[in-house]
């Protein structure tokens, strides 16, 4: 019979690479990594590693294995998860992992309420966050090397993102992606405040995009492509704050998500839909079977409501 504990040693060795790396995040020594591999290849009857240049790798065999001990260890996350739950443990450490304007409009939200729970009779229901900012591709990264226990992420619908596997996904909320004008520039060229634009009208103008090292980034190179030009970019910065406030300077144009506009105006912006729509979606991921821990679960719950009163908030604005 082959035994958990190993198929959950390959599995990290398959996440970390390395036999060091894979013993650190056990905390074990790489001699035990070693032997337990060696012991696991002896059950098995086939060898499910092999050496490569200085490094292991798994073999087919291995990568089988793998694939049946992600199952199998989700199924063992998700029975400590109902055991937690039936002896009533609600409180614990969530680490977190999100992008900024998810940090600040539905991380930030969540963490005042658990803070009024905390205060509350109910403190037992509560939990304690620990948030990290990552880029929605670096935290599903952190969260496959369990170095987070939830993701919040974003893909588009012009570059969806895939869930890694052995991990599940939660929809918190779809936004618009809205042009950014400065009022005067949409003077110019004849656009009315709120009117549908068509991206080739913005072809000859100057655009303010994030980094390169963000999706963001390839979404407007992807919706600007899809309407026939390849857009001209005069500034880049990954804060969308900034972004806002150089349209409102003039600066040019810019596609931003309705969520990361800043609470405050920096200035004169004007907001337009697009003729061909390009929505984000907000959701949460985490791997199989933890979602039913209770504090995962009940912080998945604070994160609807955030999302459900962020959403609330920006339609009666008419965002």
């Amino acid at each position: 019979m082959l035994d958990v504990r190993r198929l959950r040693i390959l599995q990290y060795l398959s996440t970390y690479g390395t036999v060091a790396a894979a013993a650190q995040a056990l905390h074990l020594t790489a001699p035990a990594i070693s032997q337990q591999l060696a012991t696991l290849e002896r059950e098995v009857g086939l060898p499910v590693v092999e050496k490569r240049g200085r490094t292991l790798r798994l073999t087919p065999v291995g990568e089988l294995l793998v694939s049946h001990a992600d199952i199998v260890l989700s199924d063992l996350a998700a029975a400590e998860s109902d055991l937690e739950a039936i002896r009533g443990g609600g409180r614990g450490m969530v680490r977190v992992a999100a992008f900024p304007s998810a940090a600040r409009t539905l991380i930030a939200p969540v963490w005042q309420r658990l803070l009024t729970e905390g205060e509350g009779e109910d403190v037992g229901a509560s939990l304690t966050l620990e948030l990290v900012e990552l880029e929605p591709g670096p935290a599903l990264e952190a969260l496959r090397r369990r170095d987070v226990d939830l993701a919040v992420v974003h893909g588009y619908t012009v570059l969806p993102r895939d869930v890694p596997a052995g991990c599940e996904q939660t929809k918190l909320l779809e936004e618009p992606v809205l042009l950014a004008l400065h009022p005067d520039q949409a003077a110019r060229m004849g656009i009315a405040p709120g009117e549908i634009v068509d991206l080739a009208r913005l072809s000859g103008s100057s655009w303010l995009t994030p980094g390169q090292e963000t999706s963001c980034y390839e979404m407007i190179q992807r919706a600007c492509g899809a309407a026939g030009f390849v857009p001209a970019i005069r500034s880049r910065s990954s804060d969308f704050a900034v972004l806002a406030a150089l349209v409102a300077a003039g600066a040019g144009a810019a596609l931003l998500p309705r969520m990361a506009l800043p609470d405050a105006s920096p200035g004169p912006i004007s907001l337009h839909p697009l003729l061909h729509p390009v929505s984000r979606t907000v959701y949460t991921v985490s791997r199989s079977g933890t979602s039913r821990r209770p504090d995962i679960r009940h912080l998945g719950e604070l994160l609807q409501q955030a999302a459900a009163d962020s959403t609330a908030t920006l339609q009666e604005a008419g965002g």
